[in-house]
């Protein structure tokens, strides 16, 4: 049985590996480091820094900005003095990072030269720092003691994660460091320590890449960010940089696993590979567990918590058309719409109770409510809005989102059955389906697929041979790629906008 550690703070966990091995590479972005006595320097002058500038405990930073190293000092740094970092999505649009900031409620805003310009015309209500001028604004002091004791501190705001979104302001996450304590455990158990490489190529706004980042820094490994992926480039960093670990979303394994030269790089040095964030196709899963050396782990879950599922996909290869089992210590339930337990096969909503859970939606009570289902002896779920159906062995198949599911003549279509049909076809390298009004069948099953060389007819009709009547393509469109956040999510909104036939 694993015992988890005691409750550490990430700035005694941080000058811990500064004391013990100053010289170590502790961060590398565009290939500036700072070793773990500069990090840590670094870190103890933001935090002194925010306390002369009177940040008290639970007040929070803004930060918009691409990834650089000081963007991790400037997070590591507010952690030190108890200060909440909310990381903004730069995708947004001006009016979208100027009302997050407002909800966030922070009085400093640091900006990247590049994002300082864009938003030049807007104001924030919050004083602008410059990431580039850092040095203009660091104290030279030591931060004073932060003088709050643990279980205090366990229950105060760590971070307020912003979706990018696509319409509206979109809704802050707070995560307490309770949260956060839980995903560092849960990095120390799949091997993040000193002697581990990690290599990222999402975004420092995302959870995606916080849910590795933190824990690879947290037990004092070595953390590569790549500010813009490149497939090509990763291979060749992953080689020279002898990574360990990376948390990839599954469009940027695709993209990876497509180049033509994959086998030529040396990936023996890697122990495991990460996923989360998008649906990760079995097939796709069964190359990497193939052609690329370590195990494979999936990880479902929301941004804001509530449960979650993990697939060790090199010990079940069986399983890899599912999302694994909940992780220990979590319940995941699948709930009809009459509010009943699902029974083993049946689709219903995927909804979740764990410790590492968010505290809830800034400045949106209601919001926080609506997130939330109870269970019958009092226990708070968070609903997630995927849709789901449970095996006899307890592994989870991810149905789709709720959403999105297509209702056509009274039936119920889910369109990862589609999309996973259109997947086999040999010229498709990407597919998504969404549901299109239609005048006879209320809606309609219309297919975006990215597949060079095809006709699209043609391809309509394979698919339609294979799936059910129901389920059946009443239109399919090439498009040279598919509309994703910078997470790698397709954006099926943006899809069914772009739609301008007529379905029948």
């Amino acid at each position: 049985m694993i015992t988890e550690p005691p409750f550490q703070r990430i700035g005694d966990l941080v000058r811990a590996h500064a004391a013990a091995r100053p010289e170590a590479p502790a961060i590398t972005v565009s290939g500036h480091s700072l070793n773990w006595a500069e990090l840590a320097a670094r870190a103890n002058r933001v935090a002194a820094s925010l306390q002369r500038d009177g940040l008290r405990p639970g007040q929070a930073i803004a930060i918009v900005s691409f990834s650089n190293t000081d963007y991790v000092a400037l997070y590591l740094g507010a952690l030190m003095a108890g200060v909440a970092v909310a990381p903004m999505p730069p995708s947004a649009t001006p009016e979208q990072l100027q009302a997050m900031v407002a909800d966030s409620g922070a009085p400093l805003l640091f900006l990247d030269a590049a994002n300082a310009q864009a938003l030049s015309h807007l104001d924030f209500g919050a004083r602008r720092i410059g990431i580039e001028a850092l040095d203009d604004w660091l104290s030279g002091e030591q931060p004073a003691l932060l003088a709050v004791d643990d279980e205090t501190l366990l229950a105060m705001p760590f971070n307020i994660i912003y979706s990018s979104g696509t319409t509206g302001v979109p809704k802050g996450i707070i995560h307490s460091w309770r949260m956060r304590w839980s995903h560092l455990v849960g990095g120390a158990a799949v091997g993040y320590g000193p002697d581990s490489v990690a290599l990222l190529a999402t975004p420092l706004y995302s959870n995606t890449t916080l849910v590795a980042a933190l824990p690879a820094l947290a037990w004092g490994g070595h953390l590569l960010l790549m500010p813009k992926f490149d497939a090509q480039g990763f291979l060749q960093l992953a080689q020279d940089a002898r990574a360990t670990h990376s948390m990839l979303v599954p469009v940027q394994y695709r993209r990876i696993m497509d180049l033509p030269d994959f086998d030529r790089f040396d990936l023996s040095s890697y122990r495991l590979k990460l996923c989360t964030s998008a649906p990760f196709p079995a097939e796709l899963k069964a190359e990497v567990l193939k052609r690329w050396p370590g195990g494979l782990i999936e990880y479902w879950g929301m941004t804001e918590g509530g449960g979650g599922t993990v697939l060790v996909a090199h010990a079940f290869p069986d399983k890899l058309h599912t999302i694994g089992q909940p992780f220990p210590g979590t319940e995941i339930l699948i709930v009809k719409d009459d509010g009943t337990e699902a029974q083993t096969g049946e689709v219903g909503e995927m909804i979740g109770f764990s410790d590492a859970t968010m505290s809830g939606y800034a400045n949106r009570p209601e919001a926080t409510e609506a997130a939330r289902w109870r269970h019958p002896d009092g226990r708070i779920f968070i609903r997630t809005g995927d849709l789901a159906r449970r095996d006899a062995d307890g592994f989870i198949e991810l149905v789709g989102r709720a959403k999105d599911m297509i209702i056509s003549g009274g039936f119920n279509i889910y369109p990862i059955d589609i999309e996973q049909v259109l997947a086999e076809h040999p010229h498709v390298k990407d597919a998504a389906v969404v549901g299109i009004p239609s005048r006879a069948w209320g809606e309609s099953p219309v297919a975006f697929v990215v597949a060079p060389g095809a006709e699209p007819e043609a391809l309509r009709q394979w698919a339609n041979e294979r799936l059910g009547k129901v389920q059946r393509l009443a239109a399919l469109q090439l498009t040279d790629e598919l509309p994703r956040s910078a997470i790698g999510k397709i954006l099926k909104r943006e899809l069914r906008d772009r739609w301008q036939g007529e379905i029948p």
